[in-house]
């Protein structure tokens, strides 16, 4: 149907540009397989819409499950059932699956038409300014998850060569981060699907064996059992499960990667793409099953994990049951979404460098700038301050998520064709009114409920983040007729 005047002013169908006119708006060719970048540069691509190459199903496929073996599935849904007990978590983790699925067969769909990253979606809603920042706290934010990753396998193998080698700690994480930086250079990333390919069946073996062998050695009656029985009310976040559902509202950066490595999909693969690699399917994995195997070796392993759940406690206490097996375990899960984690901290640091610092360099420089930032993070006391700042930029994550799902929506709605929106710099505004607001507003709504902390803020905080985020966006929107951030 046609556009109201105000918001057909907002929109204008760019000319087509000149091949000099085109930015390289760090828009990589293949993310993984033999047609990938190989990090020296912006490549002609034969797909021309977005400058993005589409890979194969499987391939993508491959590269996103990376994220389906991450140790923090484990811990997490331990954590959360030794809080609210195993029942109100597994119906927290299904919600948390079904919710995810949908949100992020929105997110693949939309990636996949449009060719759009988080930076390139983060232009048309918010501007410069908030591409910036987007760009930004995304790249924190996979640095730190990566710092997580990397501390586990340091951890891990730290405490299985204390014996024999009695290295320090801080020799592992050297180690860890010198052998998973080769792994996203452009030129290796060509065969990093084949990896993840060939060692996502030994993860799903060795999380098998992992299970079998803590049945035997551990202590698994009763594991239905496990975490606390006490109901939470709801003046401190609960029901039990609401609170769940809440905790892992904190990891909705899912929903950024998703849309960075969405977009190298292929348009007659979306349904699939939708379902099975960034869908239910996908997410039924990550959190329903790593989650309840979690639950039960926290339970079962208790005598070597101890009273509290802590972030490597599973991995350590596999080793004193499993020996070298449960090394090589966690090396294979903590490696295959390390891979994730370093890739896309190094494209949107480069994102950020190119589009907002004017410093052009390879791919390969942003990756060893990305590395280098996670060693120096290990080296200080990383747990003690990780989660903190996880939880702020969740705020922000949250906010943009709920932003960019109500611009999509309101897009359809009124007929904008997504293929229309300008994304050059030298051709949006600084700042978009309704899309800047929403977002500071609501993420100050966040910080302060997390600052503030009431027994409430892990449960409803994200909520209410997202909602005010939603909501305001909406209607600034509507009021001023903005659609996007293009001049006028």
């Amino acid at each position: 149907m046609p556009l109201p005047p105000e918001q057909s002013r907002a929109i204008r169908t760019p000319p087509a540009p000149t091949h000099d006119e085109i930015e390289p708006v760090h828009a990589q060719r293949d993310l993984f397989g033999s047609n990938a970048d190989d990090g020296t540069g912006f490549v002609p691509e034969k797909d021309d819409h977005r400058h993005v190459e589409r890979i194969p199903r499987l391939s993508l496929m491959m590269g996103w499950w990376s994220l389906v073996s991450a140790m923090f599935y484990i811990y997490v849904a331990a954590l959360v059932a030794s809080i609210v007990g195993v029942r109100d978590a597994t119906i927290g983790i299904v919600l948390t699956v079904i919710v995810f699925g949908a949100i992020n067969t929105v997110l693949s769909a939309y990636a996949i038409r449009t060719g759009f990253t988080v930076d390139l979606l983060s232009r048309v809603i918010f501007g410069k300014a908030g591409s910036a920042l987007a760009t930004l706290v995304f790249a924190a934010t996979a640095l730190y998850y990566g710092v997580f990753e990397g501390s586990i396998i340091a951890t891990t193998l730290e405490a299985w060569t204390r014996e024999s080698l009695g290295w320090p700690i801080n020799i592992w994480y050297l180690i860890v981060v010198l052998y998973s930086t080769p792994l996203v250079f452009g030129g290796v990333r060509n065969w990093l699907d084949r990896v993840n390919g060939i060692l996502l069946p030994f993860y799903l073996v060795g999380l098998a064996a992992a299970v079998v062998v803590a049945t035997v050695k551990g202590h698994p009656q009763g594991w239905t059992g496990y975490g606390s029985h006490e109901p939470i009310p709801l003046s401190s976040g609960g029901p039990g499960w609401l609170l769940a559902f809440g905790v892992y509202m904190g990891v909705w950066i899912l929903m950024m990667y998703t849309m960075d490595f969405a977009r190298l999909g292929r348009q007659e693969d979306a349904a699939y793409h939708g379902a099975v690699t960034f869908g239910w399917v996908f997410y039924t994995m990550a959190f329903l099953v790593n989650g309840l195997i979690g639950i039960y070796l926290s339970h079962t392993l208790r005598d070597q994990v101890g009273s509290s759940v802590t972030e490597g406690g599973v991995a350590v206490a596999l080793t004193q049951v499993m020996g070298i097996f449960a090394v090589i375990l966690v090396w294979i899960s903590q490696t295959r979404i390390n891979t994730a984690n370093h890739y896309l901290a190094s494209e949107n640091l480069a994102s950020f460098g190119e589009s907002f610092l004017r410093i052009k360099a390879p791919r390969v420089v942003w990756v060893l700038v990305g590395s280098v930032i996670m060693y120096l993070l290990m080296l200080t006391d990383v747990f003690s301050y990780l989660l903190k700042a996880l939880s702020w930029q969740g705020v922000l994550v949250t906010s943009w998520v709920a932003i960019a799902l109500v611009h999509i929506a309101m897009d359809r709605r009124d007929g904008v064709d997504p293929d229309t929106l300008e994304i050059r710099m030298d051709r949006i505004r600084s700042a978009s009114h309704p899309g800047t607001i929403a977002s500071v507003v609501s993420s100050a709504v966040g910080l302060v409920i997390i600052e503030s902390a009431p027994p409430w803020a892990t449960t409803w905080g994200p909520i209410v983040t997202a909602v005010v985020a939603a909501g305001l966006y909406a209607v600034l929107r509507s009021a001023s007729g903005i659609t996007s951030s293009v001049r006028t």
